[in-house]
C-alpha cells in the first residue's frame, strides 16, 4: 500500500497509461541491483530512486577520484577519497528517504557473484568492462534475473534489455577479443544510456510497454542518431545456447 505522502509524491507517474497506483506498489516493492557507480550507475540508480524504487542495491569497489566528476553525478568535489558506494548511498537517501539503498564495497567476481544478485529482482550492468559484464550476464542466466545492459564511449552509447530464456543475452552480441584499459567519455553519454536503462528497468517492474529485447539500440551523440540493430539468439552461445543449457 502507498501512504498518502506517497500518492502525492509520484502523482504525475500514476497518471500514465498502464501505471496507476497498482504500478507504484510494484516498485515500491522491487528490489533492484545495480553494478557499479560510477557514470551509468550514477544516472541508473538517480532516476530509480526518484520514482521511488523500493531496495537498491550498489556495488562497486573504488573510491571517488578528481577524474571521475565529468561524469559521475552522484559524487562531487568533497567526495574524492570517499568509497564511490557511500558517496552514492548519501546522496539516493538524500533523494528520496523512503528508498532502502544497500552500499556494498565489493569486487564483483565469479565467486561472489551469484551470492549478490540473489533475492534481487533485476539486474543494471553499469560497469566498464567487458569481463565483469559477462559475470553479470552468466548469473543473470543461472538466477533467471533480467539484465538490462549498457555501455558508453565517448559520444557513443549502447542499451540492451536480456529476458533470460527469452531473449539473446550479452555473450550472443558481444564477441571476440576484450578491449580493456582507458577510454574517452563525456558526462553526457551515460546520462543518456543511463536514463534508457531506467527506462526498461521502470517498464519491466511495472510491466507497460514495449522493452529493448533482441534490439541492441546504438546512440551516436555526435550526430544525434540512435539506431537499431536487431539481435538473434545464438544457438551455440556459451551462456545461453543449447551446450550451456546442457552443463547445468
Amino acid at each position: 500500500m502507498l501512504t498518502k505522502d506517497e500518492r502525492k509524491k509520484y502523482d504525475r507517474q500514476m497518471m500514465i497509461k498502464g501505471f496507476g497506483e497498482e504500478g507504484q506498489v510494484k516498485l515500491k516493492q522491487a528490489k533492484v541491483f545495480i553494478a557499479g557507480a560510477g557514470g551509468l550507475g550514477s544516472v541508473t540508480t538517480t532516476y530509480l530512486a526518484a520514482a521511488g524504487v523500493g531496495t537498491i542495491r550498489v556495488v562497486d569497489h573504488d573510491k571517488v577520484e578528481l577524474s571521475n566528476l565529468n561524469r559521475q553525478i552522484l559524487h562531487w568535489d568533497e567526495d574524492i577519497g570517499k568509497k564511490k558506494v557511500a558517496s552514492a548511498a548519501e546522496k539516493l537517501t538524500r533523494l528520496n528517504p523512503k528508498v532502502q539503498v544497500e552500499a556494498i564495497e565489493e569486487v564483483i567476481t565469479k565467486a561472489n557473484i551469484s551470492q549478490l544478485v540473489a533475492g534481487f529482482d533485476l539486474i543494471a550492468d553499469a560497469m566498464d568492462n567487458l569481463p565483469t559484464r559477462y559475470l553479470l550476464n552468466k548469473a543473470a542466466i543461472e538466477r533467471n534475473i533480467p539484465l538490462f545492459h549498457g555501455a558508453v564511449h565517448g559520444f557513443e552509447g549502447r542499451a540492451m534489455t536480456i529476458i533470460p530464456g527469452e531473449t539473446a543475452c550479452l555473450r550472443c552480441v558481444y564477441r571476440g577479443a576484450v578491449v580493456e584499459g582507458k577510454f574517452p567519455v563525456i558526462g553526457v553519454t551515460p546520462g543518456v544510456i543511463g536514463c534508457i536503462q531506467a527506462t526498461e528497468a521502470i517498464k519491466y517492474i511495472v510491466g507497460i510497454g514495449q522493452l529493448l529485447t533482441n534490439r541492441l539500440l546504438v546512440y551516436d551523440g555526435l550526430n544525434l542518431k540512435f539506431t537499431e540493430f536487431r539481435v538473434k539468439k545464438d544457438p551455440n552461445c556459451e551462456d545461453c545456447g543449447e551446450l550451456a543449457r546442457s552443463k547445468k
